[in-house]
């Protein structure tokens, strides 16, 4: 497995006002439904990888990351920690995708998104 990178994400305390700074930098569009303030980004481009923007997890400080594919997201945050990073979001399940996020021996945050079967 390449591990290739799947999604962006910006998070911080203020979803509408990053949504608003990232649309006039970048003339990016976002999904109108938006129930947990997270909102897809829209680059009106087929290239590029998709992402979105959204409120900082409970306990965490905004960011600015990528996230990559892996096998088991539990294992490779164990992996991580072995390595001399620290998880920072523990495996968790969400309604479409399985992730987790460490930061790695410099303070730099990076999130895993668990395969699906294709």
């Amino acid at each position: 497995m390449a591990h290739p990178v799947m999604w962006f994400e910006v998070l911080g305390t203020d979803a509408a006002r990053l949504r608003q700074f990232y649309a006039g930098m970048f003339g990016w569009s976002f999904g109108k439904n938006d129930p947990i303030q997270y909102g897809l980004v829209d680059t009106g481009e087929p290239r590029g990888i998709p992402g979105g923007i959204g409120i900082a997890y409970p306990g965490t400080r905004p960011w600015v990351t990528f996230y990559v594919e892996t096998k088991d997201v539990a294992a490779s945050l164990s992996q991580a920690e072995q390595l001399g990073g620290k998880v920072v979001v523990p495996r968790t399940q969400m309604p479409d995708v399985t992730l987790g996020v460490f930061e790695d021996p410099e303070g730099h945050v990076v999130g895993l998104v668990e395969a699906t079967a294709a």
